[in-house]
C-alpha cells in the first residue's frame, strides 16, 4: 500500500511539472511568434511601396519634372493609404482584444503586444507627418533637393526613401557628428 501511494505521488508530480512546461512552452511560441510578426511588419510596408514601379526618367529629362513629381506623389500618398490601415487595424485589434485575462502570463503577454503595436503605430504617425511635408514640398517645387546643401537628393534615393529632406552627402555627415557626439 505505501508503494502504491508513493507511485501515485510521483506520477501527480510528474503531470503538475509537464503542465508546467507546456505552459511555458505556450507562452515562448507566443513571444516567438510575435517577434516573426514584428520582423514582418517593415516589409510590409515596403512591398505597398514597391506597388508602383521605380521611377525611369527619360533621356534629357528635366531633375523633378511634372512626371517625377506625379510619380513621388502617387508613391507618398500609396504608402500613406497603408499606413493609415495599419493604423485602422491596430486600433480594431486593439478594441477586440481589450478583455483581460486571469492568468498573469497571459495578461503581461497580451500588454506586451499592445505596447508593441502602439510604440510602431506612434513612429507610424510621425511617418504620415513627414509624407504630408513632402507632398507640400513637391506642390512648392521644394521637393528632392536637399535642405543643408541645396543640391539634387537623387531619384535613387527618393525611391528607397521618398521622405528623405537630405542628400547622401549631407546625411552621411550627419550621422558622422552624431556618433561623435554621442558615440
Amino acid at each position: 500500500m505505501a508503494k502504491t501511494k508513493t507511485v501515485t505521488a510521483k506520477k501527480a508530480t510528474t503531470k503538475k511539472t509537464a503542465t508546467k512546461k507546456a505552459t511555458v512552452k505556450k507562452v515562448v511560441k507566443k513571444v516567438a511568434a510575435k517577434k516573426t510578426v514584428a520582423k514582418k511588419a517593415p516589409q510590409k510596408i515596403a512591398n505597398n511601396k514597391s506597388k508602383i514601379a521605380p521611377y525611369k526618367s527619360k533621356k534629357n529629362e528635366k531633375y523633378m519634372s511634372a512626371a517625377m513629381k506625379r510619380h513621388f506623389v502617387a508613391v507618398l500618398l500609396l504608402w500613406k493609404e497603408h499606413l493609415l490601415d495599419e493604423m485602422q487595424k491596430t486600433f480594431d485589434h486593439l478594441k477586440a482584444k481589450g478583455e483581460t485575462y486571469a492568468d498573469p502570463m497571459d495578461r503581461a503577454s497580451q500588454e506586451e503586444e499592445f505596447a508593441f503595436e502602439l510604440r510602431t503605430r506612434d513612429r507610424e504617425r510621425k511617418l504620415i507627418s513627414k509624407i504630408a511635408i513632402s507632398i507640400e514640398k513637391i506642390k512648392q517645387d521644394d521637393y528632392g533637393w536637399c535642405d543643408a546643401c541645396g543640391c539634387e537628393i537623387g531619384i535613387k534615393r527618393l525611391e528607397a526613401r521618398p521622405t528623405a529632406t537630405h542628400c547622401i552627402d549631407c546625411k552621411t555627415l550627419d550621422e558622422i557628428k552624431e556618433k561623435q557626439i554621442h558615440g
